[in-house]
This record gives C-alpha cells, sequence and structure tokens, in this order.
C-alpha cells in the first residue's frame, strides 16, 4: 500500500481514525469523560489509530503536522462537549 503524501489525505485519514474511536467507544468515552480519565479509558484504541496513522502515513507528512491530534478534539472531543464532566 502506497503511504500518503499529502496533508489533505492524512488529515482524512485521521479524521476516520477518530470518528471511529468515538463510534466504537461511546459508553467508555462517556464514563472516561465523567471520572476526568478519558485518555486513559480509551488508551488502547488511541494507541491503535496511532499505529495506523504511522503506518499509512509517510514521515514528513507526521512531523510536518499534528492530525492525530488534532482530529482526536475536533471529532472525539467537540462530538462528547454534552457529556457530564468536571473538565468543562
Amino acid at each position: 500500500m502506497q503511504m500518503i503524501d499529502k496533508p489533505d489525505a492524512a488529515l482524512r485519514l485521521a479524521r476516520t481514525i477518530a470518528s471511529d474511536i468515538l463510534l466504537y467507544n461511546k459508553d467508555r468515552i462517556a464514563e472516561g469523560l465523567k471520572k476526568d480519565a478519558l485518555f486513559e479509558a480509551i488508551d488502547a484504541d488511541l494507541q491503535e489509530g496511532y499505529e495506523l496513522f504511522e503506518s499509512r502515513v509517510s514521515p514528513e507528512i507526521r512531523e510536518q503536522y499534528n492530525f492525530v491530534d488534532r482530529a482526536l478534539i475536533d471529532v472525539l472531543i467537540k462530538a462528547s462537549a454534552h457529556l457530564p464532566t468536571s473538565i468543562w
């Protein structure tokens, strides 16, 4: 499989990864936010997402942009803003 070497394609992949994490972990995300332990609650899924992104995106793009973290905020955190938590 060819490595992604365009920023827009890398951002799309990062957003897809974040969307999948949200889709398949809604209960764990809600519980993690409630307990102020979001990243611990979904740690294995985050690691899998980072590994997938790293395996598909060229090092140059990964070094230049922080797409996965940006997508996690844009997709996962913003979509969970309605959930009760002491974080916000």
